[in-house]
């Protein structure tokens, strides 16, 4: 019987600046129960941003292996884990990499539109999902026209749209600030439970990692659980 939704042993991964190594994740293990809402907390540069990469399929390991629900990602080829990534899993970052000729509303329905969903149910998901988000009256709005943390919402609505089981935000609340951050914060928390998802959050922000139910410490490539205190 699977008990965890994500599932990662061994896992490594190293970059190259010339003839130097650079090990950024190094043999770590990581377990997250369905419907777990856990922080990845580290220092600038420490591999974060890697490491949510490594779990969602955006970039490849050297070695290990990284099973979301009963489907191990890193024996997928390309085509595959393409169509794996889109169907069951959301993605946040800290950049909000909206499309900035498309309203909130085109850029929320784009991943519909490319699964060759109609142009209607597109239409209804994303209004729905951008209503959820607070975003009722900004639905034509284009990105440049509206503030960073509206942006950031537009961006989890579009993480959404999907319906992911797994929502991975890499720092979040990191290009906002303070009052934005925090309503950024408290969205993440209520989309979580209110799409029942599980979600793995990099961030620096230790007010959002508290709130999580595990906070782990990344340092020297790999993880320690620590106190959300």
């Amino acid at each position: 019987m699977i008990t965890s939704l994500i599932e990662v042993n061994g896992l490594s991964k190293s970059y190259w600046s010339g003839a130097r190594e650079l090990k950024v994740i190094s043999d770590l293990d990581l377990s997250v129960r369905p419907g777990e809402m856990v922080a990845i907390v580290g220092s600038s540069g420490v591999g974060k941003s890697t490491l949510l990469q490594l779990i969602g399929g955006l970039d490849q390991a050297d070695q290990g292996m990284v099973r979301i629900g009963d489907t191990r990602i890193t024996s997928l080829d390309d085509a595959e884990l393409v169509g794996f990534r889109n169907s069951h899993i959301g993605f946040v970052f800290q950049f909000h990499h909206l499309l900035p000729e498309f309203s909130a509303l085109e850029n929320v329905g784009m991943p519909l539109r490319i699964a060759g969903v109609t142009e209607t149910e597109c239409r209804e998901r994303a209004e729905l999902l951008l209503e959820q988000v607070g975003l009722a009256d900004r639905l034509q709005h284009k990105p440049g026209t509206l503030s960073g943390g509206e942006q950031q919402r537009v961006a989890v609505a579009r993480a959404l749209v999907m319906k992911p089981t797994l929502l991975l935000a890499d720092e979040p609340t990191g290009d906002l600030d303070e009052q934005s951050g925090d309503a950024i914060q408290h969205l993440i928390r209520d989309v979580h439970k209110a799409y029942g998802l599980t979600s793995v959050i990099a961030t620096h922000n230790m007010a959002l990692a508290a709130s999580c139910d595990r906070v782990w410490q990344l340092a020297n490539g790999r993880l320690q659980e620590t106190s959300r205190s």
